[in-house]
Parts: structure tokens; C-alpha cells; sequence
């Protein structure tokens, strides 16, 4: 039974080391995260996560299966879509990086973090849940889908890690 909690930041060594074994464990394989060791998710973003109390990390007895970062936060992309659900910025939970250790998947992990999320941007009277997936990370696609998030369109967006590249974009509506 996996248990999601936030991330100490005596934690910070372990959690990078979940996402550089998370990338490894997915290099290879026919979909991508797009992510790179130390470049996304960065060092100080994971760090600055933690002290924010903003990552949320999945453990099965003290090892880190999952994790993610929830905030408000997000790409300037966002800012030029015209979104069907009207809210200001803090009123909007965003995720970001969310993964479950390769050598786990496909036991509902991604799901039971998905829907801690929804039951956190509820109790935060949070209006939607918005994320974006890089075009063609198909595990993604399916798990967002899956739990009621809605495509609404894809959009070129840039990040340290994949320079100019698509992503889709989801919404959950609360």
C-alpha cells in the first residue's frame, strides 16, 4: 500500500535520485517523458518544491515509488490558450512531474496520486486541475484520460529539457 506524503527536504536526495532512476527505468522504451537527469526536473525546482511544501512524494514501506509537484504554477504556453474554465491563477492546481517509478507501474500508483490531487485542489476550493503531457507519452495520456481529465488541444510550449515541443493540454474541472 503505497502512502503519499510531503516531501521533507531531508528528503532532497532521494527524491533526485527517484527521478534519475525513473528516467533511466524509461529510456528506451517507445513513449517519453522527455525528461533529462538534473535539467527536468531540475535541483533547485526540486528543491524549491520541497521548502514550498509543494512535492508530494508516493511511498511503499520508506522507499519512493512516485512523485510529483502541485502547485499554481505554470508554463507561459498556458497563458496563451483560451481556456473553457474561467479561473484566476489561485484558484487553479497544476501538476507537474508526475512519476511512478518504472519497476511499479501498473499498479494504480499514478491513479492514487492523480486522486490525492483532486482531493487536495478540493479541500483548497480550487475551481480546475490543469497539466500539460508531451505529445505522444501515451502512459500519460491514458492515465489523465482515464481519470476524467479532458483534451482540450495541443500547443507548442518550451522547457529546458525539450527545447520548442508539443504538448497536450488537459483540464479537470472541480
Amino acid at each position: 500500500m503505497m502512502r503519499i506524503e510531503k516531501a521533507a527536504i531531508s528528503r532532497y536526495p532521494a527524491v533526485r535520485s527517484f527521478y534519475h532512476s525513473l528516467i533511466d527505468g524509461i529510456a528506451g522504451l517507445p513513449y517519453s517523458a522527455g525528461w533529462k537527469k538534473d535539467i527536468y526536473p531540475a535541483p533547485d525546482y526540486l528543491k524549491e518544491s520541497i521548502r514550498d511544501g509543494n512535492l508530494y512524494i508516493g511511498l511503499e514501506d520508506d522507499a519512493i515509488i512516485a512523485a510529483m509537484v502541485v502547485n499554481h504554477q505554470c508554463n507561459d504556453g498556458y497563458r496563451q490558450f483560451r481556456w473553457p474554465t474561467e479561473a484566476a491563477e489561485n484558484e487553479v492546481t497544476v501538476i507537474h512531474a508526475l512519476g511512478v517509478h518504472p519497476s511499479r507501474t501498473g499498479k494504480g500508483y499514478g491513479r492514487q496520486m492523480v486522486r490525492f490531487v483532486m482531493e487536495l485542489a478540493r479541500r483548497n476550493r480550487q475551481k480546475v486541475i490543469r497539466l500539460d503531457v508531451l505529445k505522444g507519452n501515451v502512459p500519460a495520456e491514458r492515465l489523465y484520460a482515464g481519470m476524467g481529465f479532458r483534451y482540450l488541444h495541443t500547443l507548442p510550449m518550451y522547457y529546458a529539457d525539450t527545447g520548442w515541443t508539443d504538448y497536450e493540454l488537459y483540464e479537470y474541472v472541480l
